[in-house]
C-alpha cells in the first residue's frame, strides 16, 4: 500500500523562486525513503509539504493517515522534564493524565531512556535530547515520520548510535519514515532507497534501491560501494548545474 504518493508537484515562491519542479514520488507504507541532494534542492520543502505545512503550487500529494516532522534541533521546551515534552504531544491529543504519563513512559523505554524522564533538557547531552524528540513525535501516532537531518548536528559516534535505535524503533513500529540527509553514507546505512534530487529546481535525477542486508555498519564495504555510486550521482548532478 502507498503511503505517500506524490504527483507532479511543482513548488514556486511569490519571489518567482521554483524549489521544486514536477516531482513525482511514490512511498510504500513501512518504506525507509532517504532523500538526498545538493544544498537548497528542495527536500525540506517536500517535507513541508508532506507535513502539509504549506501547499504546493501545482500537482497533488496524499498521505494515508498523518505526519509528524521532526527537525535537526530537537527544540524540546526547556522548562519541562523530558517526560513533560512527551506528555505534551500526548495532552494535545487528548489523553487523559493517567495514560498520558504511562504512554510517556513507554515511549522513553523505547528509545532506551527509562529512568531519565524527570530530567530537564540541559540535564541531557545531545544524542538524549534527540531521542525525546523522537519519542514526542511517536507520541503523536502519526503513519508517517519525517525526519529533517535528524543528526546532523552529532558527533559521529552518537550519529551512529542512534542509526542503530532509529532501525530499532523503525521496525519496533512499523512506520514509514521519510528522511533528509547530506551523508550519502547515512542514507546508504539507513534507507530501502534513496532518491536523488536534482540542484534547484529540485527534481528526482535518481533512485538507489539499497539492497544490503539488515543490520549493517555505516563502514561496510557494501554501504561504501553504493555510498561511492549514489556520491557519483550527486558530484554529477552539481557539476551539471553548475554548467
Amino acid at each position: 500500500m502507498t503511503a505517500v504518493s506524490v504527483d507532479d508537484v511543482t513548488k514556486r515562491y511569490p519571489s518567482g523562486l521554483v524549489a521544486l519542479d514536477g516531482i513525482d514520488l511514490s512511498v510504500r507504507e513501512g518504506e525507509f525513503l532517504c532523500l538526498v541532494g545538493a544544498s537548497g534542492c528542495g527536500k525540506s520543502t517536500l517535507l513541508n509539504l508532506i507535513a502539509g505545512l504549506d501547499s504546493p503550487t501545482s500537482g497533488s500529494l496524499k498521505v494515508l493517515g498523518r505526519a509528524t516532522l521532526l527537525f535537526q534541533e530537537a527544540a524540546l521546551l526547556p522548562w519541562l522534564t523530558a517526560a513533560g515534552n512527551v506528555e505534551l504531544a500526548l495532552r494535545l491529543r487528548g489523553v487523559g493524565k493517567t495514560e498520558r504519563r504511562s504512554r510517556a513512559g513507554e515511549l522513553l523505554e523505547l528509545v532506551h531512556l527509562g529512568g531519565m524522564g524527570g530530567r530537564r533538557p540541559h540535564e541531557l547531552s545531545g544524542g538524549m535530547r534527540q531521542r525525546v524528540a523522537l519519542a514526542r513525535a511517536l507520541a503523536q501516532e502519526a503513519d508517517v515520520l519525517l525526519m529533517d537531518e535528524p543528526f546532523g548536528a552529532l558527533d559521529a559516534m552518537t550519529r551512529d548510535l542512534l542509526h542503530d535505535e532509529l532501525e530499532r524503533v523503525w521496525k519496533d513500529t512499523g512506520r514509514t519514515i521519510i528522511f533528509v540527509t547530506h551523508n550519502v553514507r547515512e542514507a546508504a546505512r539507513l534507507g530501502d532507497r534513496i532518491v536523488l534530487l536534482t540542484s534547484r529546481p529540485g527534481r528526482v535525477a535518481a533512485t538507489f534501491d539499497v539492497n544490503i542486508d539488515r543490520p549493517r555498519r555505516i563502514e561496510s564495504p557494501d554501504v561504501s560501494q553504493l555510498a561511492g555510486r549514489v556520491t557519483a550521482a550527486l558530484r554529477e548532478e552539481v557539476a551539471r548545474h553548475g554548467r
